[in-house]
């Protein structure tokens, strides 16, 4: 099991997941709502956007801009399920247990904040 730095690193060496920003827009809405309100609705949209183990529109539920949370979950490979499963070995077709979201979140979290500081 990798830790979050260890992923970061990973993530880092893919060019396209590595071309992932956060904009001047998602920097202002982190400071407007602060970093627990995003951590908040980050909870919330992974476990109704991923967290199932067939989740609507799945490949395509992730929107590819927006929400800091979006930004991060595919800069994290933490968009749709085939993207878990290719990354982190999370198996297709089962809900996600409580500790594996809590990992994801923390996992967003913490590209957020790296993101945040850089601004």
């Amino acid at each position: 099991m990798q830790t979050v730095d260890e992923a970061l690193e990973k993530l880092s060496r893919s060019k396209f997941r590595a071309g992932f920003h956060l904009r001047k827009y998602q920097i202002s809405y982190i400071d407007e709502k602060g970093m627990d309100t995003v951590e908040s609705h980050c909870r919330d949209f992974i476990a109704k956007r991923l967290a199932p183990a067939f989740p609507a529109n799945d490949g395509r539920q992730t929107p590819m801009k927006g929400h800091p949370v979006f930004i991060a979950q595919h800069a994290c490979a933490c968009c749709c399920r085939g993207c878990l499963e290719k990354w982190y070995r999370v198996p297709q077709g089962r809900e996600l247990t409580g500790d594996e979201q809590r990992r994801i979140v923390r996992l967003l979290m913490a590209w957020i904040a790296r993101e945040y500081r850089k601004s």
